[in-house]
């Protein structure tokens, strides 16, 4: 006889198995071409920088500010966003907008498949647009071409949708991990965006990869922190405020920002020209902006670092901050190819360099690293990358907690403010809804034996053909089907209209007892100590609608569940989600019945009659 202990040694917090190991193991191979591939679009993003700009071929880390061809420079981005154009035309218009967009789509609408194209041209387009001056940065990028590199090795693989899906993740995240060296923010980003899901299977290889893509970053030498930062404030209710303010001035920038970009895109669908000239239109406006502010154009990776160094005067930051607005919202609009976490970092710095008069006394650069983080978490809804990102990125933990609560701040203004991020927006014009809260299925917490019908009605064995036929098409029959029990109360099978029909075309005689005609039947049934989630996957794999509950020490029947009993779980929660109380407020006063009446009963739940039904033919 199996006890419960038996039973509760079948479960545990995960499902996930040794299979786990293998496609960590392939993360290594995705980390490891990842990163290559992170380092060739950096230095195509200076290849085409110093061509562009200073007509030379060269590796050099230039700004485009520096170039000494003066007015013409206006042409260069307008020349870039013509081949942007170009590209996307005749080659994949999957390059055009800034990645993640298109990773999350493909996750959850193409079954995690991308094509070589798209993981040579992506990277070749972004260089492309932001060697030009583009305002962008390569995380986009590299996180779409990282993604396209873990599908491609995954589809080479025999491994399945969801094993595909964790190694275009971890090829996202290693790439982010080897540009800007923050593997654990790149690990929360998966999280929080990509992976749609919380457990081992995915985490274990995306977190592998991730790791890897960090040590492989540091034997290649490149920086570590990108943007060092050791600036700290003491903890006060005064210095709270300030970070809460700036929080929400972040989340407004963010809703601000994303209204922009999609009311460009709005505005260049209404051009009669073909979608292939939009970004030469786009790049215009680049070049007109980087005339009023140089700084503007390009990854702008330098205006980080002179904001947390505390050298952008608040006029200055103000400048860029509407110039790089107004260019990258445009150039982003129209269709070419870049990222926005980069853009966002210096967008929210400038505000948070223009603010700082106003704000409570801090080190240089505080403000700026504040309000940085704080429009990344808001526009992209991912606090806690946001969080942890501004913290790799200076190799300073003492700002955690002035972090976490600005972006906390910028993440619920935005939350309240917008139906959708910046990066899901693009999703939903396509017709396809995202639900971003992650939540433990129900399903997964309920088991047969709380849900199910008891006692059950059942018809016995001995009932004939025809009896049953009667019974079925009876106005007192209480369920379209019922089990059928033996002497003993074990289950040989379900009956229902469909299976009396079927027998009577069949030419079973009308006095043909239910249990010769269930003889050898395949019979699927439910257990009362399983989980609901595993028990409507049955449903749907056998195609009925209830199911007979026995037991597991002597298979007697005990239970009958169907679908409308797992569709009261989920109105159950739904209902503790509205239902508000509170321990002040007063109960209701009891009415008293008039003397020599009778006070009506309590309501109660229906339960079948417990009366077998017994063959009276």
């Amino acid at each position: 006889m199996k006890t419960k202990k038996d039973s509760h040694s079948r479960l545990g917090d995960f499902t996930t198995d040794t299979r786990v190991l293998i496609v960590a193991s392939i993360a290594i191979i995705v980390g490891t071409a990842s990163v290559a591939a992170a380092v060739a679009l950096i230095n195509l993003i200076r290849l085409a920088t110093n061509i562009a700009y200073f007509g030379r071929f060269s590796l050099a880390d230039v700004g485009p500010s520096q170039s000494p061809f003066g007015l013409w420079v206006v042409l260069i981005p307008v020349a870039g966003s013509l081949l942007i154009g170009l590209i996307a035309r005749y080659g994949s218009e999957k390059i055009r907008g800034h990645g993640i967009p298109e990773a999350i789509e493909a996750i959850l609408l193409g079954q995690s498949k991308l094509s070589l194209k798209v993981a040579i041209l992506k990277p070749l387009s972004s260089a492309i647009a932001i060697g030009t001056g583009g305002p962008f940065g390569a995380e986009g990028p590299i996180i779409m071409t990282g993604g396209a590199i873990g599908s491609l090795i995954a589809q080479m693989l025999p491994v399945s949708d969801n094993e595909r899906k964790t190694l275009l993740v971890a090829g996202a995240a290693a790439g982010m991990t080897a540009v800007f060296g923050t593997p654990i923010a790149a690990i929360m980003l998966a999280v929080e965006l990509l992976l749609f899901e919380w457990s081992p299977r995915s985490f274990i290889p995306v977190a592998v990869a991730a790791i890897v893509a960090g040590v492989e970053r540091s034997l290649l030498h490149m920086p570590s922190p990108l943007f060092a930062f050791d600036g700290s404030v003491a903890v006060s209710v005064l210095q709270l405020g300030g970070w809460v303010l700036i929080g929400v001035m972040a989340g407004l920038l963010s809703g601000i920002l994303t209204q922009m970009v999609y009311a460009c895109e709005d505005g260049f669908l209404k051009l009669p020209i073909h979608w292939m000239w939009w970004p030469l239109l786009g790049g215009l406006v680049v070049g007109l902006g980087g005339l009023v502010d140089p700084r503007a154009l390009g990854v702008g990776y330098d205006n980080i670092a002179s904001m947390l160094e505390g050298n952008t005067l608040a006029q200055a930051a103000l400048l860029l901050l509407v110039v790089k607005a107004i260019i990258w919202s445009v150039a982003l609009g129209s269709g070419t190819s870049g990222g926005v976490l980069a853009p966002l970092l210096i967008m929210g710095g400038a505000m948070g360099a223009a603010l700082s008069g106003f704000l409570p006394q801090a080190p240089s650069g505080f403000w700026p690293l504040l309000a940085m983080a704080a429009t990344m978490g808001g526009t992209m809804r991912s606090p806690l990358t946001a969080t942890f990102f501004a913290v790799e990125l200076t190799g300073n933990t003492h700002v955690l907690l002035p972090l976490i609560a600005a972006c906390g701040a910028a993440h619920l203004t935005t939350v309240l403010l917008m139906k959708r991020s910046i990066l899901t927006e693009k999703i939903a014009r396509r017709g396809h809804h995202i639900v971003r809260e992650y939540r433990i299925d129900p399903f997964a917490l309920r088991r047969v034996n709380e849900v199910m019908t008891t006692p059950v009605e059942s018809v016995p064995a001995s009932m004939t053909l025809h009896a049953a036929a009667a019974f079925l098409t009876s106005p007192q029959a209480t369920h379209p089907s019922f089990p059928v029990v033996d002497a003993s109360n074990h289950v040989l099978g379900v009956i229902d209209p469909p299976a009396i029909l079927r027998w009577r075309r069949a030419g079973k005689h009308r006095k043909t007892p239910l249990g010769e005609l269930l003889a050898g039947a395949k019979i699927t049934l439910a257990y009362p100590d399983e989980y609901l989630e595993s028990l409507a996957d049955r449903l749907s794999l056998v195609n009925v609608a209830h199911l007979p509950v026995v037991s597991r020490s002597d298979n007697r029947l005990i239970g009958y569940i169907g679908w409308k009993d797992l569709m009261r779980v989920r109105a159950k929660l739904q209902m503790e989600d509205r239902h508000r109380t509170s321990i002040f407020r007063k109960a209701p006063a009891s009415r008293t019945a008039p003397a020599g009446s009778v006070a009506p009963a309590p309501p109660t739940r229906a339960i079948m009659d417990t009366t077998r039904i017994v063959d009276k033919s």
